[in-house]
């Protein structure tokens, strides 16, 4: 079963975020409670982890800004 990687929440006012780095290759594979990207919001940077195991599937590219909730990558 496929499990979409979402942008989170990080703080209260958090609207959006960029995504900084990936730290799982596309392809690669993801373990659940691993780092898997970083993250920069207003106020930090921090690495997120992975919500499952699996493959990687990334679906949106480094550098960018997305809002909360964006579907990043899917991990099947």
């Amino acid at each position: 079963m496929a499990v979409e990687v979402l942008l989170p929440k990080l703080g209260f006012s958090m609207t959006e975020g960029t995504l900084s780095e990936w730290l799982v290759a596309d392809g690669g594979e993801a373990v659940e409670g691993q780092p898997l990207y970083t993250l920069e919001s207003d106020k930090s940077a921090q690495e997120v982890e992975s919500p499952a195991s699996g493959t990687l599937r990334v679906v949106k590219a480094i550098g960018e800004t997305y809002e909360v909730g964006t579907v990043l990558a899917i991990i099947e």
